[in-house]
């Protein structure tokens, strides 16, 4: 419980903000001695970026320490740690050849490090959306805090948190395109009110080949969404024709309405962009 009192405070418990850490706190450890962090939520590293971290550090030194906690690794010698935060540093670092690593040492257990991992990578805005959504679900799950702790954690209201992680509803596919940066998320929660994964899977795929707009991809749900419901004051519709309709439009993923008359009828399929129509003349040929 005394680890999880501090979990507001996030990175601050480490390092308080605007107080120079006393250089007692500081010492220099062998790089080699270092260890990733195990519970890091990240799972992209923009390498550009390390690199424009390991230029900065060539021209004007490393400003921030890194952050670890001791390990043991059974039966070494030595004395090794974890990092808590700072991996980009520690890859910039390795990436100039340096041989020691400025570092400041918490003690912290395992549920400690997993905490401040998952915190301090948020309250820094280093996580794409769905690393942010895996994030939040980490804590909810294995600290049985609600959303409106996890809010209160990582400085941000309780609305923001639980739409982030409604995004873990969307199929594995379209999750893919939002931490690709394909898909925003404006589009994610567009996307959101499509039932089933196939189609979701179809919708997006559709939104990133047609370079569609937030507005047209909630325009085009929405009538997605209508096409089978029943209208005030009307006769309920064939069910034969909606599941037709509803076959194309997983099949396309547009949205398609049939008309059937007596003895003939007609089709509409529907593109928001001529991209998008390309993309369907392809599909249809």
């Amino acid at each position: 419980m005394g680890e999880m009192r501090g979990l507001g405070k996030g990175i601050r418990a480490l390092i308080p903000e605007g107080s120079p850490l006393q250089q007692k706190e500081v010492t220099r450890v062998p790089l080699e001695s270092i260890r990733l962090n195990r519970f890091q939520p990240r799972k992209v590293l923009d390498q550009n970026k390390i690199q424009e971290l390991a230029n900065s550090i060539r021209e004007s030194g490393l400003i921030y320490p890194l952050l670890v906690r001791k390990i043991d690794e059974g039966g070494s010698t030595g004395l090794f740690f974890e990092l808590i935060a700072g991996e980009r540093r520690y890859r910039a670092l390795k990436s100039l050849g340096e041989s020691e690593a400025p570092i400041v040492i918490r003690d912290v257990g395992d549920r400690g490090a997993l905490e401040l991992a998952l915190i301090e990578n948020l309250q820094r805005e280093e996580l794409n959306a769905m690393e942010e959504a895996h994030a939040y679900d980490r804590l909810g799950k294995e600290f049985s805090m609600t959303q409106e702790q996890i809010a209160t954690a990582v400085g941000k209201d309780r609305a923001t948190v639980a739409n982030t992680m409604r995004l873990l509803r969307l199929a594995q596919a379209v999750q893919e395109e939002v931490a690709q940066g394909r898909l925003t998320l404006g589009h994610a929660r567009a996307i959101l009110a499509v039932e089933t994964e196939r189609a979701q899977t179809a919708l997006a795929q559709r939104v990133v080949a047609g370079g569609l707009s937030v507005r047209q991809v909630e325009r085009l749900v929405k009538e997605m969404t209508q096409v089978s419901e029943k209208t005030g004051g009307r006769k309920a519709r064939d069910p034969h024709l909606v599941a037709a309709e509803q076959k194309l439009q997983k099949a396309l993923g547009t949205n398609v309405q049939i008309f059937h008359g007596k003895s003939r009828g007609w089709v509409r399929v529907a593109y928001y962009s001529l991209k998008d129509l390309d993309r369907l003349i392809a599909r249809l040929t």
